[in-house]
């Protein structure tokens, strides 16, 4: 699961449109990269299927192969938080034929999580775009006494240490939200990690754990059907996917909680500069395209369709936002 914060997003958002535009001329017929792509293009998403990162990718590498007249297919290699395509990527060629589209987890948690990472987005990748993001969600098992957040802050001080939080592994956005809301509001739990999303969330709705921050594609059918209760979402506004009551997190009185998990594509470092401009272009339009937008849409995603330029500055943010939380938590990676 993938997080943005609403400073470094907003930015993000507002130049989008117009940095469109200009990325767009790098698009076939152009007189640069003219050549590329001559072959089929690999996207590695560092995580099995699935997923969202699996998802964004798949529905990226489909539009690119129709804009750019050459196929680019699906290279699942999952392991270590996605720290293993992300360790292929820094040792391919930078030819543009070895893309990959991670989460959050890859380009901004684990550098901040592992001592011995093997990797350096900043330092060892081209960053392209930042592609979609979503925000958490905190839900609870319907029995689960608290209705909202001032209640649940209310049961965690009388309960200290004993209700659990599910998520979906150590370092995922869903545990890291779960660490800066206990910090920001001077309480403690339990964190339960589970191999996914999927399993924590069916030990959630089975009464097997208490409480989780989940991707709000993943839980909003569930909400709606009655099998979790939303107390907040951690967006900077209410979303339509949820029910009207459910406030933002900043509304139940939780500041400095906004949080976005987010996917995002990325090349080997040392891609020739019009190969770059020619992927960025088309990642923009292919992301912005309106039936691509409207999948996303559907399943709890914004498109997003940033520049590299925009992406490389909001990754600073990130990883220092997140070394934080880490720190100040003394989290350790499994």
């Amino acid at each position: 699961m993938s997080i943005l914060s609403r400073r470094g997003f907003g930015a993000l958002l507002l130049g989008a449109s117009a940095l469109s535009g200009l990325a767009l001329a790098a698009l076939p017929g152009a007189t640069f990269a003219a050549g590329y792509p001559e072959r089929t293009a690999t996207v590695i998403v560092p995580f099995p299927p699935g997923g969202a990162s699996d998802i964004t990718g798949r529905q990226l590498a489909a539009k690119l192969s129709e804009l750019l007249g050459q196929q680019f297919i699906i290279d699942n290699r999952a392991g270590a938080n996605g720290s293993v395509g992300a360790g292929a990527l820094k040792q391919a060629k930078p030819d543009g034929y070895t893309l990959l589209v991670g989460s959050i987890g890859v380009y901004a948690i684990n550098p901040a999580l592992f001592k011995d990472l093997r990797y350096d987005p900043l330092k060892d990748f081209d960053l392209l775009t930042v592609a979609v993001r979503t925000p958490n969600v905190l839900v609870a098992n319907p029995n689960f006494p608290a209705n909202n957040v001032q209640e649940l802050i209310a049961h965690l001080k009388k309960n200290p240490d004993k209700v659990s939080f599910a998520s979906s592994g150590t370092g995922s956005s869903d545990h890291l939200t779960a660490a800066l809301f206990l910090q920001k509001t001077g309480t403690s739990g339990v964190h339960v990690p589970y191999k996914g999303g999927g399993p924590a969330i069916t030990d959630l709705i089975g009464g097997h754990a208490d409480v989780s921050f989940q991707n709000l594609g993943a839980i909003a059918g569930h909400v709606k059907a009655g099998k979790l209760k939303a107390l907040a979402v951690t967006a900077d506004k209410r979303n339509p996917a949820l029910p009207d009551s459910v406030p933002t997190m900043a509304e139940a009185g939780v500041k400095e909680v906004e949080v976005y998990s987010w996917q995002a594509a990325a090349a080997p470092k040392g891609l020739p500069a019009d190969v770059k401009a020619k992927l960025e272009g088309a990642m923009i339009q292919a992301l912005n395209a309106p039936e691509v937008k409207a999948k996303f849409n559907d399943i709890g995603f914004d498109v997003v369709a940033n520049s590299s330029k925009d992406f490389e500055k909001f990754l600073v943010d990130e990883i220092g936002r997140w070394k934080t939380v880490i720190e100040t938590g003394k989290i350790q990676p499994d």
